[in-house]
């Protein structure tokens, strides 16, 4: 038996999110379908992140346990054309030890979500980007966003149906910037609840286009209270771009694929 680590590349519309589900297709049922049809084993991918119906990955990291003898370039490959048409890639195929879990050996997860800052409708972007067509103050976003640094209780941020057995998450890194047209944010933690990434970035939305002075996020925050919440961002702009193991602990750009940074 095999341990290969795989990195994988989706465009999140058609599917209900990651994890394998009843009422509809997911990310892992495409890729443990390519797998069996591949070795004829019946297979389960463990992944670093249960990412939402509609969410994105550029470099989500999964692995999967094989009996037959397959170098990770072929079964890269085969995977691959196994996968099409569904819009799942594996951008990335390496043999690991068998201790090492895509879920339990994270040690961080970052994601970016992407805001196109314009009056004109979407074309290219639509569905891969939020389109908010009021000037948002990027600045001012960033300056919000460091009150919701450190170790605290997310309460106000944490959907209904979070399944994790406490609100209390330690965020490393929420950073704004503008880029042209887009307002882009990115953020790091070990985890996070359900929902809590959209709920920050719409709260911040509020803060950038003037509803919300800046102090206001420091206080949702304290409040602990989900009716404190301003408003949810979409999935459409939400991607999953990096996790971090011990191996690369001091650089989480060393998965993300070439030319992706955080």
């Amino acid at each position: 038996m095999t341990r290969f680590a795989l990195t994988l590349e989706f465009d999140g519309r058609p599917f209900m999110g990651l994890q394998r589900q009843s009422h509809g297709p997911s990310v892992q049922q495409a890729v443990e379908d390519a797998a069996h049809a591949v070795t004829g084993e019946t297979i389960i991918m463990h992944a670093a992140g249960r990412t939402d119906a509609g969410v994105h990955a550029l470099a989500m990291r999964a692995h999967v346990d094989i009996e037959k003898d397959l170098a990770p370039f072929r079964l890269q490959e085969a995977l691959n054309a196994k996968l099409r048409p569904a819009p799942v890639a594996v951008i990335g195929c390496e043999v690991v030890p068998d201790d090492w879990h895509a879920r339990f050996s994270c040690l961080g997860r970052a994601y970016r979500y992407r805001i196109v800052n314009r009056r004109a409708p979407l074309t290219l972007d639509r569905g891969q980007a939020w389109l908010v067509q009021q000037p948002l103050d990027a600045e001012a976003m960033h300056r919000a966003a460091q009150a919701l640094i450190g170790h605290h209780d997310f309460t106000t941020f944490r959907s209904a149906h979070c399944q994790s057995a406490s609100p209390v998450k330690t965020l490393d890194r929420l950073d704004v910037c503008r880029e042209g047209e887009a307002v882009i944010v990115e953020t790091e933690a070990r985890s996070y609840l359900h929902h809590q990434v959209r709920s920050m970035v719409g709260c911040l939305a509020l803060v950038g286009l003037g509803r919300w002075p800046e102090a206001r996020m420091a206080e949702v925050l304290a409040a602990r209270d989900r009716q404190a919440l301003g408003l949810n961002a979409p999935a459409d702009g939400l991607y999953f771009i990096g996790a971090k193991y011990p191996a690369d602990a001091s650089d989480m750009n060393a998965r993300l694929p070439t030319g992706q940074v955080l």
